[in-house]
């Protein structure tokens, strides 16, 4: 794969993390994610706990936008999609986008991450700067 277009990958997975924590959690504009947290821990403190995780989800969308340790964000993304898709299409599958079809697009992302950082990755790309 070539260097550039590794770099527009990772930057890919970045403003998903990034979009998904600042814009459907953090600001609440995508109402479906509170109401998904609400479902699995409970609707006292969603709003908050939707906030808290978008914060989390903004964090990890600049680490993997910096590059460094790439093999350790991947594997946390990974972990963290198929765990998050788990939950929610056992306890929230109505609320989901494509219902439990989401899980197949969740696969798709964690190969796709998979392949980019421990297939196609350029040597250079391993270390950190």
């Amino acid at each position: 794969m070539s260097p550039i277009l590794h770099r527009l990958l990772r930057y890919g997975f970045a403003l998903v993390w990034l979009a998904n924590g600042l814009l459907c959690k953090v600001l609440l504009m995508v109402p479906r994610h509170a109401a998904i947290v609400a479902r699995i821990l409970g609707p006292e403190h969603a709003n908050v706990l939707t906030r808290l995780i978008g914060l989390g989800e903004i964090v990890l969308g600049l680490w993997v936008a910096s590059g460094r340790f790439p093999r350790l964000a991947a594997g946390l993304q990974i972990v963290l999609v198929l765990a998050m898709n788990a939950l929610e299409s056992l306890l929230a599958p109505d609320l989901l986008l494509w219902g439990r079809a989401n899980a197949v697009f969740a696969a798709l992302f964690c190969l796709l991450i998979y392949y980019h950082t421990f297939r196609a990755a350029p040597v250079n790309t391993l270390r950190p700067s």
